[in-house]
């Protein structure tokens, strides 16, 4: 029988030892750099400045190429962004992107089940580019490191059409480090580097060594950049840890008029997803109240696992523990009745539950206990393992007529598997490839400046993604007892068999885009067109499937789409005007995207290709203002949007949603004095479910206060779902989402080698889930750090969540929302040490 555990190691044994060589390599470098650096007093000036300069490069002076292909400033791009310098995350010691609420306004992110792997930007799943090239898709398959980056932009809406399809929400990329000065593209002169240690609390141990600088081989000069993360770390939460290893490498190199850059990343994560609290109330989030009791025996053979036959008593091929209620209205007082029109029907008053068996969802042995946030849904053989490979080679040639040819090549492997003893596994074995050439000059005349853009790309997807997901329960699972059979399910990835979807297949992109940047005196505008021709293609190997389940409601495979293929074309559009005046910026921007409806794994659902919904596009229409002042040494930046999917029923649950959002976001950053930085950011976001807005209704997981005529505990040995009826744009409206957010920042600088900084984020309450049954309490977080540096040396350390506040996440609020819920950190300390040279 295949073992995906096997596969999985054998897979990743060739890249693990060269990532422990690689990490080796860059430990030797970084303890041997210093013995034939510069002179003392040298090193000493060049590290006091990183404490001297308070602006920790937070001003857009520069250009992001990243954001429109154009190299604009922040100031002169005509779309709400954000950048986020190392020097920032390395003063607030900000460990992942969910952190990034305090830097950048619209970026409040849920919890995918307590990994971070990528943003939700303006409350829409966002994406994650590396060097301006879109990356696999990882809503929570591994958190996303950030240590290895020199910087990191957030865009708020669909990306430029240079980049190709993209989702609504936006998008972040990051920046690998690099040996080539950004600003004049000289390479740095000499060797420089660091390694360092954090510790932190719940025994959190990482250590991560870089360097970079010059090189030469013969007489050909280059530049280089080592980085190397090792990490091995305990958690708040019970049966979680995190193994971690990574490393990036880049090479700049300049062979006449032709410049090469190359390099990559491998990232080898080992830890778990967390669901939080299971058997969820408002008592629970309001009190930490929790309903213990024990559901049924269910494992008829001893194996220590329920098998999907064992949860089929009636051996009539559908589960007996997954009752379905047929367009409930949250909030009645009802019992649960066993009558209704049909064989095993029960009501809910006048709702109809079909396949009912009431007899046998009861708990038993019931009572109630107080629990903390650190106990949660976790099996002490829960797993999430990754390992991503990402690899680039870029090709620079300038001709004459000062014509640029770049030409980005891009390549990106992960393989992915993660199992929840509740109920839920899946993998992912996908890689994509994407070749671009950016084909770019620049003219001027009278008054008149316009850059042009012509790219031609191909990407190319291999997508190979098992789900299993039928017969999950959340809330068979007592979190006061250790984990047993009770609740421990035999998953498919286990045995290889039993999948409620599993999809092979590929997605071929053929595009070619054109921009042209013209400014006329105090004018610009921006505009840019694409079209793209796609092909699809997706099968699932059927013998490798459960049926029926959730997706598959019949007894044999008539009801699947065992493959399908189509071919698909769109056309995308931006258009911005700016006016530039006496420090100000007021822009307009329009919009069109088109995006691939695709899954978690990079996969194409075979029906979403027989139905035509595997390719939609976005609408964004954005006005805004930007402003520099006080001898720049003031940015600000005021936005308000309205983006929305053209097709409703265009959506992939899990990763592009079908949505509407309107809002507003503001951010301001200040150097007020020599020594003082201050940021504020606010965001208004108000994002409303499309498919949900026109059924009026949508399924969901019930939760125990959406039905208050009923005890819980007669329904938590198994799962109650169902079409939650909710009409209206209000009750259409995304839950997770906070509608105000109010962020503020500050640094200070005390010289003699000291500095503080902190920050405060108000967040206002937001329902759990769709039904807004249980509502999550607003909160006001805080955090506070010192840094000190003395000669090569800088110890800094942070206290997060300063005043110890009682605050939830919402975990897959759509779906979930009314049955888990992810407590959040109480206050813990973090510290560095690091020694640079």
């Amino acid at each position: 029988m295949p073992d995906l555990h096997s596969t999985f190691d054998s897979k990743t044994a060739c890249t693990g030892l060269l990532m422990r060589r690689f990490i080796l390599a860059v430990a030797f470098l970084s303890v041997a750099a210093p013995l034939y650096a510069t002179e003392q007093d040298e090193k000493d000036s060049s590290i006091e400045e990183i404490v001297v300069t308070v602006d920790l490069d937070s001003l857009p002076d520069d250009g992001v190429r990243s954001m429109f292909g154009f190299n604009k400033s922040l100031l002169e791009t005509p779309r709400s962004a954000s950048s986020v310098s190392e020097e920032m995350m390395d003063r607030f010691i900000v460990r992942d992107i969910d952190e990034m609420i305090a830097l950048a306004p619209g970026s409040f992110t849920q919890s995918f089940f307590g990994v971070a792997g990528t943003l939700d930007i303006r409350g829409t799943p966002g994406e994650t580019y590396f060097r301006g090239v879109r990356r696999l898709d990882n809503p929570g398959n591994y958190p996303t490191p950030l240590g290895a980056s020199s910087r990191v932009d957030i865009v708020r809406g669909p990306a430029s059409p240079i980049h190709g399809p993209s989702k609504i929400g936006g998008y972040i990329n990051f920046n690998p480090k690099s040996a080539r000065i950004e600003e004049s593209g000289e390479f740095i002169t000499e060797a420089t580097g660091a390694i360092g240690v954090d510790i932190g609390s719940w025994d959190r141990r990482v250590v991560s060594a870089e360097q970079g600088g010059p090189g030469q081989i013969g007489d050909q000069d280059f530049g280089y950049w080592l980085y190397g993360l090792v990490e091995d770390s305990g958690s708040y939460y019970r049966n979680s840890g995190i193994e971690q290893k990574l490393l990036q490498i880049s090479f700049d190199l300049d062979v006449g008029n032709v410049q090469f850059q190359f390099g990559g990343m491998y990232h080898d994560f080992a830890g778990n997803q967390i669901a939080g609290w299971n058997r969820l109330t408002q008592d629970l989030v309001d009190h930490g109240t929790y309903i213990t009791g024990l559901p049924r025996g269910l494992d008829a053979d001893g194996d220590g696992y329920i098998s999907h036959s064992e949860f089929d008593l009636d051996g009539d091929g559908f589960t007996d523990f997954n009752p379905f209620a047929a367009g409930l209205v949250p909030g009645g007082t009802s019992p649960l009745e066993p009558r209704g029109p049909f064989p095993d029907s029960c009501a809910i008053g006048s709702t109809p539950v079909f396949d009912c068996h009431a007899d046998l969802l009861a708990l038993e042995s019931v009572g109630a206990a107080q629990i903390t946030g650190d106990l949660v849904l976790v099996g002490p053989d829960d797993l999430l393992l990754n390992d991503v490979t990402t690899l680039y080679f870029d090709a620079i040639l300038s001709t004459v007529g000062q014509w640029e040819w770049r030409n980005q090549a891009f390549y990106e492997a992960y393989n992915n598997l993660n199992e929840n003893d509740y109920g839920f596994s899946q993998f992912h074995d996908s890689w994509v490839f994407e070749d671009k050439l950016v084909i770019a000059n620049e003219f001027h005349g009278n008054d008149v400046r316009a850059a042009v853009q012509i790219s031609p790309s191909l990407r190319v997807t291999r997508f190979s993604h098992g789900d299993d997901y039928t017969n999950e329960y959340f809330d068979r699972r007592d979190l006061t007892l250790p984990p047993s059979a009770l609740a421990r399910r035999l998953l498919s990835t286990r045995i290889d068999d039993d999948y409620t979807e599993y999809y092979i297949g590929k997605t071929v992109d053929f595009g070619i885009a054109l921009l042209v940047d013209l400014d006329w005196r105090r004018i610009n505008i921006l505009a840019g067109v694409r079209y793209d021709a796609i092909e699809l293609e997706s099968r699932q190997p059927v013998d490798k499937l459960l049926l029926p389940s959730a997706n598959n409601l019949c007894l044999d495979t008539s009801c699947v789409v065992a493959q399908s293929a189509d071919e698909v074309d769109g056309i995308s559009w931006t258009l911005s005007l700016s006016y530039a005046v006496a420090g100000l910026v007021p822009y307009i921007t329009a919009s069109r995207q088109a995006t691939i409806i695709a899954g978690q794994g990079a996969e194409v659902a075979t029906a979403s290709i027989a139905d035509g919904t595997a390719f939609d596009d976005s609408t964004l229409l954005e006005f805004g203002i930007k402003g520099s002042m006080l001898d720049d040494k003031l940015y600000f930046a005021l936005a308000t949007y309205e983006q929305e999917r053209s097709d409703y029923s265009a959506q992939q649950t899990v990763t592009n949603q079908a949505s509407r959002t309107q809002g507003m976001e503001f951010e301001l950053r200040w150097v007020v004095t020599d020594q003082m930085l201050v940021t504020l950011g606010y965001s208004h976001i108000e994002v409303v479910n499309l498919n949900t807005l026109q059924a009026g209704e949508r399924f969901s997981f019930i939760g125990a206060d959406d039905v208050p005529g009923i005890p819980p505990q007669s329904f938590y040995g198994g799962g109650l779902i169902g079409s939650v009826v909710r009409p209206g744009t209000q009750g259409a409206r995304r839950a997770g989402i906070p509608e105000k957010i109010w962020s503020i920042t500050g640094t200070y600088n005390f010289g003699r080698g000291f500095a503080a900084s902190a920050s405060v984020t108000d967040v206002t309450a937001t329902p759990s889930g769709f039904s807004g049954s249980v509502v999550l309490p607003a909160y006001t977080l805080v955090n506070a750090g010192l840094v000190f540096e003395t000669g090569n040396w800088i110890v800094s350390a942070t206290a997060k969540n300063l005043t110890d506040e009682r605050y939830f996440r919402a975990n897959f609020p759509n779906l979930f929302g009314g049955v888990v819920v992810l407590p959040e950190l109480p206050r813990h300390f973090a510290a560095r040490l690091q020694y640079q040279w």
